[in-house]
């Protein structure tokens, strides 16, 4: 995979970069603020870019500002941001496009490098994988007409567990069913949203996940 890392933080953004290396990544460029992280993203075009929130010059969400630019300028660009703290101010507009190839972990929750790299493969592949604690804030803001009003509180479960970027099977050992009642309760939760056999397995579970998200 080809990576652009964007963080202030030297000694984070050096360590990125090792680990990214050590795991056969190739680091295409490595910045310190949003602008460069626009500027790296419409010259090299990354497989995917990992976007610190707070940046200069105001360190509030500069890096989660930058990110939506960058994929304005280059739709679809694949964003995995990381946070000390949940900010979920510009998380909509990722979300917007409907085009999947985003992510949101929280600082603090990335101690296991597999499950970091899985992530990290997962926005690259046009996934989403979302931290528990930025999906239960953003289902704060749910709107009335929820569009997910026909699932059943099982379905949800699932769907929130696919929406922070879980396997099949990972589902069903959180929630101790079977790899078939996994499957079963995600058919259903398609045809409950109206996605079509036609868009592709992953293309729907994206767009089921942005459903619930943008709920």
């Amino acid at each position: 995979m080809r990576v652009v890392v964007a963080d202030d933080a030297v000694l984070i953004r050096e360590g990125l970069i090792r680990l990214l290396e050590e795991f056969g990544c190739e680091v295409v460029a490595a910045v310190g603020d949003g602008d460069g992280l626009v500027e790296a993203v419409a010259e090299h075009r990354p497989d995917v870019s990992v976007v610190d929130v707070r940046m200069p010059p105001g360190f509030t969400d500069e890096g989660l500002r930058a990110a939506v630019e960058a994929r304005r300028r280059v739709p679809g660009a694949p964003m995995l941001i990381l946070s000390q703290y949940v900010e979920v101010s510009y998380a909509d507009d990722l979300l917007a496009d409907a085009r999947g190839a985003v992510g949101y972990l929280l600082k603090d929750r990335v101690v296991d490098v597999d499950d970091f790299m899985g992530g990290l493969r997962t926005v690259a592949a046009g996934g989403t994988v979302f931290d528990p604690q930025v999906v239960a804030q953003l289902m704060v803001r749910r709107r009335r007409d929820d569009p997910l009003a026909l699932l059943t509180p099982r379905e949800r479960e699932v769907l929130g567990l696919m929406a922070e970027g879980r396997s099949n099977p990972a589902i069903g050992r959180q929630l101790v069913i079977s790899d078939g009642a996994v499957e079963k309760h995600i058919r259903s939760i398609f045809a409950k949203l109206g996605l079509y056999a036609e868009d592709g397995d992953q293309h729907r579970r994206v767009l089921a996940v942005l459903a619930y998200l943008r709920s």
